[in-house]
């Protein structure tokens, strides 16, 4: 009997298959990705130091593969089978994340791999969220739309069926993979029918925009596909030249050195055609807006210190100068983002020796040639005699008050608050039929594991940590 093929390989031929399903799709995209490969290629040509890390640690192939993508799902059903989904490719939900942050109907999570080798293997992440009913005042509207995402189903047949085996048989061989990617695409793919009338889609679009793009439509087409850059700022400047027009502001951190979280930006999200249900069955041409394209930069995790310090420096400089949607004090907002981050320092030795960021340990070409008597009995010690290195973990996860300000960018709408509001983790769990994990505990792990390993190399004692 043949072998299952891994999660990870299933995860990523999956990935590939969506991106070219999506240029196919947004022609942008494809253009989008000729400039961050180009940007790219420049930053690692002007700076070999960072080519050569990227080359040590496995991860220069991963950012040319790395994808995130992002769907929005209408009712717990569709979030539960989801997961079971996700689960296939070696995807865990990680994080919890509620946008009504942004005055946006919907709680999320980020649905990927978190072990250390998955990741280098295939980054790919989908950001899901599920849309918040009961936060659209009019009941009537409220119950209509529940009524219409009863109707439909966004999973194939056989879809549901290979699932259910990677379920019970414990994973998914050759040819079922090659089916199971051929079904799932489907429940991402573009649907330009819609599923209501032009009148209920205005009535959904007035409650929200995204409530329309939710409910009027036969499943949850991907709105945007993520590459990753290594110069943000760059592809930014270069956007214009390429035709693709970007948001005003860079979400996330200022322009750093050593890079931290997550930076994201976008184009707008395209006017397309669509046909509406007529009384009659007929199809009533129409436009909806709704896919974009984003591009991000992430850098070093923090820790609970470090992210604690960021949050408080992004809620100050947001109190000198709120960001505009029309970006007419661009300029001045990301001035005082610079200034007001000045306390977090710009060096991973400092980020490093300050507890404030996830580091992956690894022993040194000096270190290992190291007699076992010369080596330190402490990490601390092994690190400042040269005979451990440190490289940054990096962050994989997404920033609620970002993906707030991606989602508003694009979406038309400028109203924007600072706080978490009428949050429901249990609700979405409960949707779920699990917990989210807890994306430090993640990191922790990752930065445990690599202090084992440098434990074992060395065999010593136990190494005490910070």
């Amino acid at each position: 009997m043949s072998q299952f093929l891994s999660k990870s390989e299933i995860r990523a031929r999956f990935c590939r298959a969506m991106s070219d399903m999506y240029k196919a799709e947004v022609p942008l995209y494809g253009d989008l990705m000729d400039l961050v490969r180009d940007v790219n290629a420049e930053v690692m040509a002007r700076d070999p130091e960072l080519r050569k890390r990227l080359e040590a640690f496995d991860n220069l192939d991963r950012i040319s593969e790395e994808r995130h993508g992002a769907i929005r799902l209408g009712t717990a059903e569709e979030l539960f089978t989801m997961r079971r989904l996700f689960a296939v490719m070696g995807m865990e939900p990680v994080g919890y994340y509620d946008l009504s942050v942004a005055g946006i109907p919907v709680h999320s999570t980020a649905f990927r791999p978190t072990q250390g080798t998955d990741l280098k293997r295939s980054p790919f992440r989908v950001f899901t969220s599920l849309l918040r009913l009961e936060l659209i005042e009019d009941a009537a509207l409220r119950q209509e739309a529940e009524t219409i995402l009863a109707r439909r189903d966004i999973f194939t047949p056989k879809l549901r069926e290979l699932i259910e085996t990677s379920e019970t048989e414990g994973g998914l061989r050759e040819d079922e993979a090659q089916i199971f990617i051929r079904e799932a695409l489907e429940t991402f793919r573009w649907h330009s029918d819609a599923t209501v009338s032009e009148a209920t889609y205005q009535k959904l679009h007035d409650a929200h925009r995204l409530v329309a793009d939710v409910v009027s439509f036969k499943g949850p087409h991907i709105n945007h596909l993520t590459p990753r850059t290594l110069d943000i700022d760059r592809v930014q400047r270069l956007m214009p030249a390429r035709g693709i027009t970007p948001k005003a502001i860079i979400e996330g951190p200022p322009p750093r050195h050593c890079p931290v979280l997550l930076r994201q930006t976008s184009f707008k999200a395209l006017e397309e055609q669509i046909a509406f249900l007529g009384e009659a069955g007929e199809r009533v041409p129409g436009r909806h807006t709704a896919r974009f394209g984003e591009i991000e930069q992430r850098g070093v995790a923090l820790k609970p210190k470090g992210r604690a310090l960021y949050d408080t420096l992004l809620d100050a400089a947001r109190g000198l100068a709120q960001p505009k949607a029309d970006g007419s004090n661009a300029d001045q907002y990301m001035a005082a983002l610079s200034e007001v981050f000045t306390p977090l320092p710009d060096s991973y030795d400092r980020l490093r020796s300050d507890g404030l960021a996830y580091f992956h340990y690894f022993l040194t070409d000096k270190g290992r040639g190291a007699p076992k008597a010369d080596l330190a009995r402490d990490l601390e010690g092994l690190v400042s005699q040269g005979h451990v290195g440190f490289d940054p973990i990096v962050y994989e996860d997404f920033l609620p008050v970002s993906a707030a300000g991606i989602f508003q960018s694009n979406l038309g709408d400028n109203a924007a608050k600072d706080r978490l509001e009428r949050s429901n983790r249990d609700v979405f769990e409960q949707a779920l039929g699990g917990p989210v994990a807890d994306e430090f505990a993640l990191y922790q792990a990752l930065e445990d594991a690599s202090i084992k390993t440098v434990l074992e190399e060395v065999n010593q004692g136990a190494l005490v940590s910070q």
